[in-house]
């Protein structure tokens, strides 16, 4: 311990050159350079994704998403939608808010708004507030019990047509996809991912108003069921299969759990990238680090990885611009 050769740290600092700065990834490439405790990170974290998207065109790699709903509500949703309409990642794992914001910002919009409002005021007059964006019940439950439900009264007369009289295999990787058959709109996450087929997973399906549309459903057609188990085996498959498997996870909670829980039965994901503002002395998933994994087996101990603390919304855009060319 603490027998370090000089000549090891051998990288000078050097200051940003805004005269030959030219776009984002300039930008990007010069943070690493300059240090700043935070900012080489986001350089790191661009390599990894560049190398990461470059691979995903071969089918013995796997590249997993995982994120929170809320960031769907807001213009974040832009990023998650083009790495899915590029089909650089193959699966997808986030929460049921996921579902619900993309299909009712599909139809309606949402608003700024601002952290300091009145949650009373607002409450009185049909308001909700999601941070400092502002939902209208309108452009939430009421458009979602609009289309969802029937919808799925759609969904299941489809299947009695086809004499499928089990659900066995129906989870939410294909309710996304029925989803998003019926969606037109190429500002939807869920018209991409049912496009180019690639698997939404949502453990919590219940958590949400999706859920409930399908709770509702269910009471006037008791036989209908979610094989949740069916999405399991979509994610073990992809696992066991993978020669190599990275994963971008944002946040934390049951998506990015759901990721490294399964990459752990193949030895550990291969790379990883990671964003995230919780704290690590609570032992919360969302605070701990990359390398905690590494101790469960769900991370390689030889993986290259990073974890940026900072605000997704504000992070991602910025390697977005400088991953997808800007």
């Amino acid at each position: 311990m603490g027998d370090y050769n000089p000549e090891a740290f051998d990288r000078p600092v050097r200051d940003y050159d805004f005269s030959t700065m030219r776009s984002t990834d300039d930008l990007i490439r010069q943070m690493g350079d300059a240090g700043g405790f935070t900012a080489p990170k986001l350089t790191m974290a661009r390599d990894l994704l560049g190398s990461m998207f470059a691979e995903s065109t071969d089918p013995n790699v796997v590249n997993w998403l995982s994120f929170p709903a809320a960031l769907c509500a807001t213009g974040t949703r832009g990023f998650f939608l083009e790495l899915i309409k590029r089909k650089l990642v193959h699966i997808v794992i986030t929460t049921c808010g996921t579902l619900d914001h993309d299909l009712a910002r599909t139809y309606r919009d949402y608003f700024h708004g601002d952290f300091n409002l009145d949650d009373v005021a607002l409450g009185e007059i049909g308001l909700n507030r999601l941070g400092n964006v502002i939902i209208p019940n309108e452009c939430y439950g009421d458009i979602l019990e609009q289309k969802v439900l029937p919808w799925i009264e759609e969904i299941d007369s489809e299947r009695s047509r086809k004499n499928e009289s089990s659900w066995s295999g129906f989870g939410t990787v294909q309710l996304c996809w029925a989803l998003g058959d019926r969606i037109e709109d190429e500002s939807s996450i869920l018209h991409w991912a049912a496009k180019n087929r690639i698997p939404i997973v949502v453990p919590g399906i219940t958590d949400g108003s999706i859920g409930a549309q399908l709770f509702m459903h269910r009471q006037k057609n008791p036989s209908f069921m979610m094989d949740i188990l069916a999405d399991e085996q979509i994610c073990s498959d992809m696992s066991w299969t993978a020669k190599k498997s990275n994963a971008l996870m944002v946040g934390g909670g049951i998506s990015k759990h759901h990721v490294i829980w399964w990459n752990q039965y193949r030895g550990g994901l291969d790379s990883a990238v990671g964003i995230s503002t919780a704290p690590e002395y609570d032992g919360s998933l969302s605070g701990a680090r990359l390398k905690e994994a590494i101790s469960w087996g769900k991370i390689r101990p030889d993986a290259p990885q990073v974890l940026i603390e900072g605000e997704a919304s504000l992070i991602l855009p910025i390697l977005g611009a400088s991953i997808f060319g800007y």
